[in-house]
């Protein structure tokens, strides 16, 4: 049976039967994000600047880290697991963003069970555990540094999972769920997510 409405996933095959294209430019969507990320950036550093003056360089940068690292996980990764079903037909903000981002992976948009289940703990158990984290080095508590261990394996071990089934599916089964680009492979599927790999390994 052929798809209902064209796409321009891989692999062609895959049926997105509630499929809306991006309303918006990517220009636009990554913009809007972009603005997003550095908001949360300066309100971050506004706050440990003021709760603890005294920070230490590495300090402040965890605590900034950490906030980003929640909303990351808490919001926008959250979005995915609460609409993953609709989220090829969404026209909201994060929905386009979905939809952008599966053009390196469209498992995201097939409701795919490992992605659901592991975007599941990451949001609701690597976001709040982030932003609590945030807290300890706000008050400079010493229990951070192996809550701050905890969450970093997570990311880790998460993120080698991910890039595991993946290639495991293109290498034993044929199967690409990546658009033949470069751009989408090395900027998108890998270097957004070795972010968390390479930051959680020095952690």
């Amino acid at each position: 049976m052929t798809n209902l409405i064209p796409h321009h996933y891989y692999p062609p095959t895959i049926r997105l039967p509630h499929y809306a294209a991006n309303e918006a430019s990517v220009l636009s969507l990554i913009a809007q994000f972009g603005f997003l990320w550095a908001a949360v950036l300066g309100i971050a550093f506004i706050v440990i600047r003021r709760l603890r003056p005294a920070a230490s360089r590495s300090d402040q940068l965890a605590f900034i880290w950490m906030c980003l690292t929640g909303f990351i996980h808490l919001v926008f990764e959250a979005y995915f697991v609460v609409h993953h079903e609709s989220l090829a037909g969404s026209q909201e903000l994060f929905g386009q963003l979905w939809k952008e981002y599966s053009l390196s992976d469209s498992r995201y948009l097939t409701s795919d069970s490992f992605l659901v289940a592991m975007e599941a703990v990451t949001a609701f158990c690597w976001g709040p555990l982030a932003f609590f984290i945030a807290y300890c080095i706000a008050v400079n508590h010493p229990l951070r540094h192996a809550l701050q261990l905890i969450l970093s394996l997570g990311q880790v071990y998460g993120d080698v999972l991910y890039y595991a089934t993946s290639m495991f599916d293109l290498y034993f089964h044929g199967v690409s769920f990546c658009r033949p680009e470069g751009y989408y492979f090395w900027f998108y599927y890998f270097f957004m997510n070795f972010i968390w790999i390479a930051i959680g390994s020095c952690s």
